[in-house]
């Protein structure tokens, strides 16, 4: 069976993108395969990762290109030369637009560290979105995994699972936890079941 190639979009660490390789070690996913990583900050740490994994690699920024439609022109022009089926946005914080996703609909998936509708859309990224859970007193938080639209946070719901908030938790804790429980288990099962069921 051919695998479909997988993109992965990211801007920092590259946690979710090890969970993903870790996923392909373990038999997790075995219908896709990472073939190309793009990062849209210099120095990523994710970029070693996918180096390390013998996964080319490259940064693409908006300041290099100058603007966003560059930005995606390039993105898009990249991705299409690789023959990419499916692009997996794994902590990729620069906001698509409605033409990028449109060209691209129904292939670029998304992991968002909360149990959407809660805590999402435009500002909820990264720790931001534990602090919103923690003010409002949450008892139960959680990480989705969704097809990406014109509206961030916006598309169609693939996975979801749920992380018990605790007494004490700190933002740096909650995310952590999520990570751990939620983030790294159901992004690469999101993976396998989109490449699976990919036409």
């Amino acid at each position: 069976m051919l695998k479909k190639r997988v993109a992965v979009l990211v801007s920092g660490g590259g946690t979710n993108l090890q969970a993903i390789f870790d996923a392909e070690k373990s038999g997790i996913i075995k219908s896709g395969e990472v073939v190309l990583v793009i990062s849209s900050t210099e120095g990523a740490y994710a970029l070693e990762r996918a180096k390390n994994h013998g996964v080319k690699a490259l940064a693409i920024t908006k300041k290099a290109c100058g603007g966003q439609a560059e930005f995606e022109r390039r993105l898009a022009e990249t991705l299409e030369a690789e023959k990419i089926d499916l692009i997996v946005l794994a902590g990729f914080l620069s906001i698509l637009s409605e033409s990028f996703t449109k060209r691209f609909d129904g292939k670029i998936i998304n992991v968002h560290p909360s149990l959407i509708p809660s805590f999402c859309g435009k500002g909820f990224y990264g720790l931001r979105v534990h602090e919103a859970a923690l003010d409002y007193g949450v008892k139960v938080t959680g990480a989705t995994v969704h097809y990406a639209n014109e509206i961030p946070d916006g598309g169609r719901i693939i996975m979801q699972k749920a992380v018990d908030v605790l007494p004490g938790d700190t933002p740096e804790t909650l995310q952590r936890r999520v990570m751990e429980e939620a983030e790294w288990v159901i992004l690469p099962r999101a993976v396998e079941y989109v490449c699976s069921n990919a036409q």
